[in-house]
């Protein structure tokens, strides 16, 4: 799904109570669009009768927010991908009932709940962006994240912080894969002035950043300081091909070459995560596992951090097939050699992200 607006674009995200009447003055100092909790949307409409309008009374829309879900998932919790996106998915209806032309998923440090909330958008067709936590597994975990939410039609993926060196060094790192805008929710240091506040962004535009959410412990003055500098700068460049031919786990990005040479089918059981850690063979450029049942497409899931390879599967069954891609925290290749159609194969891939191979 596209931005559903033109960039650069501002955001005001510091959510306070009194939701209407700042909005007029976010509108006033410049923002592009408002942020908004499901909470101050209830209350809006608890209010005032009705949901928001598609444009606030200040003209601009309103994005939606959500957090982290808390849930779960294997090897670190007992809950399943479905948990997560029930959960999900009721917020993303709420938020769209509500007024929210689109949706920030914002401080994220699960890609479970951002795959869930944009398997969700998908079908009530709201854009979205992802924005991940800038916490200390940052680097590790926002190429993977950005390599399989683009696959799977996120408008922009960014980070949620205070845009320091080190949050500035992960994005610079991954503008040459980004076939999406990334996104920076940028958070105020204690104390911060509203000029400070534009000089700690600069470098972020500088880079190509052109979707800046003004976050926590920023002002009406902060975003005022943020206008003036973001008009100084175009759209983004995004390259025509972006480097993005590549497999994931949530830990770990896998660059492919044309020709992939995949292992023996590896079927699943309990000793799966062994089979895919000791997979080693310079003859084989992927694991290909064979998905036989819906028991085993959880298994895969449970066992996705565990590829030193990027994963293929197979399947005879387009269920399962499907399973094993929802229940997968990355980004998949599909074996095209399945007796499953390739008129069947190809939605799955677009709907997932993953690469038909």
């Amino acid at each position: 799904m596209d931005v559903p607006l033109e960039l650069p674009l501002l955001l005001d995200d510091n959510t306070a109570w009194g939701f209407s009447a700042r909005t007029a003055k976010s509108v006033k100092n410049g923002a592009d669009a408002v942020c908004a909790q499901l909470k101050q949307l209830a209350q809006h409409r608890a209010e005032y009768g009705k949901s928001l309008p598609a444009e606030t009374a200040g003209h601009v829309p309103v994005c939606g927010t959500l957090g982290p879900s808390g849930i779960l998932l294997p090897p670190a919790g007992d809950s399943n991908f479905e948990d997560v996106y029930d959960i999900c998915r009721g917020r993303v209806c709420a938020l769209k009932k509500l007024g929210a032309r689109f949706l920030l998923l914002e401080r994220q440090t699960s890609l479970a709940d951002m795959r869930a909330s944009l398997l969700a958008a998908r079908g009530f067709k709201i854009p979205v962006f992802c924005c991940l936590s800038a916490g200390k597994n940052a680097e590790e975990k926002f190429l993977p994240a950005l390599i399989t939410l683009q696959a799977m039609g996120a408008s922009a993926v960014g980070l949620c912080g205070i845009p320091d060196e080190s949050m500035l060094s992960v994005l610079k790192k991954a503008v040459p894969y980004a076939s999406v805008p990334l996104a920076v929710v940028a958070d105020a240091p204690a104390s911060c002035t509203p000029e400070a506040f534009a000089k700690l962004i600069r470098p972020l535009l500088g880079i190509g950043i052109r979707l800046i959410a003004c976050g926590k412990n920023t002002s009406q003055e902060h975003l005022c300081a943020a206008k003036a500098i973001m008009k100084k700068y175009g759209p983004p460049e995004i390259p025509e091909e972006s480097d993005c031919y590549a497999a994931a786990t949530e830990w770990e990005t896998f660059f492919l070459g044309d020709d992939i040479r995949f292992s023996r089918p590896i079927r699943c059981s309990s000793l799966l995560g062994d089979k895919l850690i000791n997979l080693d063979d310079e003859e084989v450029s992927a694991a290909l596992v064979k998905i036989e049942s819906i028991s085993d497409a959880r298994i895969l899931g449970a066992n996705s951090t565990m590829a030193k390879l990027p994963v293929a599967i197979r399947s005879d069954s387009a269920t399962e097939l499907e399973a094993a891609l929802r229940y997968f925290q990355g980004r998949l290749i599909i074996d095209s050699t399945s007796p499953v159609g390739r008129e069947v194969l190809e939605p799955l891939a677009d709907k997932y992200g993953a690469i038909l191979y």
